[in-house]
């Protein structure tokens, strides 16, 4: 408990919010497994280690992650950390997977990696626990292809849906996802949510005193304690050298997202209809968040507007700002048959909101030409016809 002191009161100096210490927890809810032996040997012998976080929302806030920081500054004081913080609100494991590359691996080499997706897995993406599956298991995958030797934590936070599971000694959906993918190849795991409803349920903590879904900074300063807590744990379990964890030979699900990447809408073919470049967002009606200021966007309003692009993969999706205006968008694989997917999402009423939507999935491997183009129809709730595309996502 007196470190977790140390960190919440730098805490507390570099923020103006305070934080309140929270309960003390046990082991009961640390999954060790055999996924983090590596980063402290980096940090006491090379003196230098990378440290990223991605998520959502709760790992863009400034607060359970630079009290992860904190802690391990105090632990390895003569260490150069770089620390690369990957959250963006709203995102999915699936987009996870999919801006993985370009948002963390881009950085160079990292060496331990905590990765956040529960919440939004559930509330943001509802996702099937097929695609909770496979948006998990292919970040696990890209991490093992791009350091064998990287420490993993994945970091379960709560909502009140999954804490009222949690509290019927039930497992929340995404947890039940991820869990899967972590115990297939041994990845640790912190789970908050099953803490905070036991700890609740014991009568030593309460749903208010946590914060709710975007924990305050006595519910960050738990998530953080118990995050140090599994790493310095593990730490002591391990050996003397650097290791290589094993990537299993068979995946948990053979559509996971392995492979996936971003891929610039440049590179589409495109009618006259569409525009590639930075919308005028302040004529367009809608909340919208600074992380995608300046960025071009493959836009149209125009129904039958259409647009084609040919990618290597098996899986094919839009990367969009799907704001009040979102429409639906026509789809065809190959020489197949038209679908139709809904780009609107019930939290696109007032924001432009950043969301993954497959077009095409179990595709055979190889090279694809998907055609969209913009339906006349679009979602009772949404407002118009737009199609406004960041990246394609391919797998």
């Amino acid at each position: 408990m007196k470190k977790l002191a140390f960190i919440v009161l730098v805490f507390i100096i570099s923020h103006p919010i305070l934080a309140a210490e929270p309960p003390a927890t046990s082991e009961r809810n640390l999954n060790l497994r055999d996924s983090v032996g590596n980063s402290a040997l980096i940090c006491t012998h090379t003196k230098k280690a990378r440290v990223a976080f991605i998520g959502g929302s709760i790992t863009e806030m400034n607060v359970y992650r630079p009290m992860v920081v904190a802690g391990l500054k105090q632990r390895f004081p003569d260490t150069e950390f770089d620390i690369i913080s990957a959250g963006i609100a709203s995102t999915c494991s699936t987009t996870g997977a999919h801006r993985l590359d370009e948002d963390v691996f881009s950085h160079g080499k990292v060496d331990l990696f905590f990765i956040e997706f529960a919440v939004n897995d559930d509330q943001d993406a509802m996702h099937t626990k097929q695609a909770a599956i496979r948006g998990m298991e292919g970040i696990i995958r890209q991490c093992r292809r791009h350091n064998s030797d990287m420490d993993i934590v994945v970091v379960y936070f709560v909502n009140p849906g999954m804490l009222e599971t949690c509290t019927q000694g039930k497992t929340p959906l995404p947890i039940e996802a991820h869990e899967q993918v972590c115990k297939h190849y041994g990845i640790a795991t912190v789970n908050l949510a099953n803490e905070v409803a036991q700890l609740i349920t014991e009568e030593k903590f309460t749903w208010k005193a946590f914060g709710g879904t975007h924990p305050g900074p006595t519910g960050n300063a738990l998530a953080a304690q118990m995050c140090l807590d599994l790493c310095d744990r593990s730490w002591k379990k391990a050996g003397k050298e650097v290791k290589a964890y094993a990537m299993p030979p068979k995946p948990v699900d053979d559509g996971n997202y392995g492979q996936g990447r971003f891929v610039d809408p440049k590179g589409a073919v495109i009618d006259a209809s569409w525009q590639c470049d930075v919308p005028d967002w302040k004529q367009i009606p809608g909340s919208f968040r600074s992380t995608f200021a300046g960025k071009p966007v493959l836009h149209s309003t125009t129904p039958g507007a259409a647009a084609a692009i040919t990618v290597e993969g098996q899986a094919i999706g839009v990367y969009v700002l799907a704001g009040p205006d979102a429409g639906m968008l026509e789809v065809m694989i190959d020489n197949g048959e038209w679908s139709k997917v809904n780009l609107y999402h019930r939290f696109s009423r007032g924001l432009h909101y950043p969301r993954t939507v497959m077009l095409a999935t179990d595709l055979q491997r190889g090279k694809h030409t998907a055609t969209i183009r913009i339906s006349k129809d679009h979602d009772p709730a949404s407002k118009g016809t737009a199609a406004r595309i960041l990246k394609f996502a391919v797998n």
